[in-house]
């Protein structure tokens, strides 16, 4: 995007540190009983749950980013009645008693007004002993729940759903702001946790960053002086006229002002049905469970289903199907039930029963992720082996039982009481969905258990597409060497791919193989990314392909660990800009997943730039047959500067319609499927079209 143009999204579319922890030359540590702890969680509640709302991962979503901050905050309080510590002591004597405060602290307070919010000012909060404690402890959950997952360690706060407050039948979020509050957001969702952090102490608590550097510290961040240069920068940087300091004040951020509305209501009606079919099979099994019948010979009584015969067999190492390596040739179908079991240690009988045995049953030491709507039952049956072999400093076993592949990890070095089991749908996969599965992460990296029919694998950077692709090796059982992980990754510097070949001859260097690219999304099965029309989407092959992907796989981030199974671009528009600014594309990207529904859709806007800079988001969505094969039809808006300083209203629409329409702050329309229109900066505008028949096309939103 040129330097002297603007575009701003329209609303027309690390380890922890103890708590015992010192900080050197601070005063001692302060006491304080429960009582004293809750006293201040309840003055302060507004104030706690808006800091831990902005440093908990965008990635979240707003709903669940709402009920995991009031989650963290109402579990903040110490354990037990005894006394606790912080290790930020509470304010000294002589700050306590007007002492002065850092050039930045004091720029703060200006900002501020000093006017008291939620029970009392910044400075009089942070005097109180049970606040700072409260404080880090809420400080602490929410950039625990930004960090990656390590492999075999406990699973993060953002992967589970929060225990309480829970909500039924109703979606919440902030109440939406105006256009610089959405760019905010996209600016604070480029910012790592403790980035965000900083931000927030430093604008809304008012301290000064040797405060914030010590408050980060005993949270848990490592490295504090990139955080507050990051957050300093974000900080001036002013988003058009307004001071982004000034805008964590609004609505738009405050969880505690929400607006409501319903869940899918057709998928309740269905899980309504689906739960009470199971409870009438859930009675009818376990009234002929209890019939009496005696063992069978071959109940295992260490078992923990030792009592059912069928599942005792399922549970069998010796009864798991084992696929011959050429099978895959000659069959049907080309997906995961043709994978061959591989791996030095798909006959070590005692680890495919503690995998078995974890799945059945798993203890209190098995910790258990699953994708969306992904079962993590018992398996039906007995499950295919994929693979079992040992990936850096784990002993890995995957299964496939027809629904879902099961990821079974243990230590490599001893421990086998600690373990981890990984669970994600898989049905309906073919040839192109079924090329990879992750068999490992660990520090930023990833591996890939490729399929038999790949002939040759490689690693695209999206954010260079005219680097060409760096050989990757793989095993002679096809786990391919470590490459970086975007999923796991704290910036968007870089985005390696994963680029698999699977021609029908065996050079695996051939043109004609056809090339796919595979990218992690921080789940077990990797996401294809395609462009194209909804209607018939093709590989990432072509240079214009490549090059519109460079600007938006930073915006993938938005798609991590939703179930996703596919990734579309489709450049559905282009735009000629007002006073020869040049030729804009409008791009649709869609995510959809494994379970159907639940599918995302952004609205990207690019104008000309020299160089891979990200697009603006217009729109986004959630749940929306828009942007795919059953309704191809998009519609988005923006609010555009050019370089000579005007601002417009812009908007493209694709497929035929017979005119734009726009209302509001700014009124005017335009036959066809694109809009510009003078505008003033910051308007607030509505958008629709209308196909040549008449029919309303809403914008999307």
């Amino acid at each position: 995007m040129p330097p002297d143009s603007a575009v701003t999204a329209s609303t027309t579319t690390s380890a922890a540190v103890p708590a015992e922890t010192s900080v050197p030359g601070a005063a001692p540590l302060a006491a304080l009983g429960v009582e004293q702890a809750e006293a201040a969680l309840v003055e302060h509640y507004t104030r706690l749950v808006r800091l831990a709302y902005l440093v908990l991962p965008p990635s979240l979503g707003r709903n669940r980013r709402v009920l995991t901050a009031h989650a963290l905050v109402q579990r903040s309080l110490p354990r037990g009645r005894a006394a606790a510590r912080s290790a930020i002591p509470a304010q000294s004597r002589a700050e306590a008693a007007g002492g002065t405060r850092g050039a930045k602290g004091t720029r703060g307070a200006e900002r501020a007004g000093g006017a008291a919010t939620d029970g009392g000012t910044a400075t009089g909060a942070g005097r109180n002993p049970g606040y700072a404690y409260v404080r880090e402890r809420v400080l602490r959950q929410a950039l625990d729940a930004g960090r990656p997952m390590r492999r075999l360690a406990r699973p993060r706060l953002a992967q589970l759903p929060p225990p309480l407050p829970r909500v039924w039948g109703l979606r919440l979020f902030p109440r939406s702001g105006g256009a610089d509050e959405l760019a905010l957001d996209q600016r604070l969702s480029g910012l790592s946790g403790p980035a965000r952090a900083a931000f927030a102490l430093r604008g809304l608590e008012l301290l000064t960053d040797e405060e914030v550097r010590r408050l980060l510290h005993a949270a848990g961040a490592v490295d504090t002086e990139t955080a507050l240069a990051e957050a300093a920068d974000a900080a001036e940087r002013r988003i058009g006229t307004a001071d982004p300091v000034e805008l964590l004040r609004s609505a738009e951020f405050d969880p505690c002002s929400l607006q409501a509305r319903p869940t899918d209501l057709m998928r309740r009606r269905q899980y309504g049905r689906a739960a009470l079919a199971a409870a009438a099979a859930l009675l009818v099994c376990g009234t002929l469970l209890g019939l009496p019948g005696g063992r069978g010979p071959d109940d295992d009584a260490d078992s923990p289903y030792g009592h059912n015969a069928a599942v005792a067999a399922a549970l069998d190492p010796a009864r798991v199907r084992r696929i011959a390596p050429a099978a895959w040739q000659t069959s049907a179908r080309t997906d995961f039930s043709v994978w061959p079991a591989r791996g030095p240690l798909a006959e070590d009988h005692a680890l495919l029963r503690r995998a078995l045995t974890a799945w059945a049953a798993p203890g209190a030491s098995v910790h258990i992720s699953a994708t969306p709507a992904t079962p993590s039952g018992p398996p039906m049956g007995s499950p295919q082996l994929l693979y079992a072999g040992t990936v850096d400093a784990a002993r890995v076993v995957l299964f496939h039982d027809g629904l879902r592949v099961v990821r079974y990890a243990e230590p490599a070095a001893g421990g086998e009481e600690v373990a981890a089991l990984d669970f994600a749908r898989v049905d309906g996969a073919g040839a192109a969905a079924a090329g990879a599965l992750v068999v490992g992460r660990s520090d930023g990296e990833v591996r890939y258990l490729t399929a038999p029919w790949v002939r040759s694998t490689s690693v695209r950077d999206l954010l260079d597409p005219a680097e060409p692709a760096r050989p990757l090796r793989r095993d002679a059982d096809g786990v391919t060497d470590p490459l970086a992980s975007p999923a796991m990754a704290q910036d968007c510097r870089s985005w390696d791919t994963l680029s698999v070949r699977d021609g029908s001859d065996s050079s695996d260097s051939s043109d004609s193989a056809t090339e796919r690219l595979l990218t992690d999304l921080g789940e077990l099965t990797p996401a294809r990314l395609t462009s194209g029309p909804p209607s018939a989407p093709g590989d990432v092959t072509s240079p214009a392909d490549r090059a519109a992907w460079a600007r938006t796989a930073c915006l993938l981030p938005a798609m991590r660990s939703h179930g996703v199974r596919s990734v579309n671009s489709w450049p559905y528009a282009r735009q000629p800009l007002p006073e020869s600014n040049g030729t804009a594309t409008w791009l649709c990207t869609r995510a959809d997943t494994w379970r159907g529904t639940g599918s995302r859709v952004l609205a990207q806007f690019q104008t000309p730039a020299r160089t891979a800079a990200p697009g603006a988001v217009a729109a986004r969505a959630e749940d929306t047959p828009a942007c795919g094969a059953r309704e191809s039809r998009v519609l988005a808006g923006v609010l555009w500067k050019s370089r000579g300083g005007t601002w417009y209203v812009l908007a493209a629409g694709s497929g035929r319609l017979g005119s734009v329409q726009v209302s509001g702050g700014v009124r005017g329309s335009t036959p066809g499927s694109l809009l510009a229109v003078r505008a003033r900066e910051g308007v607030q505008a509505e958008l629709y079209g209308e196909t040549p028949d008449g029919t309303r096309v809403d914008a999307l939103r």
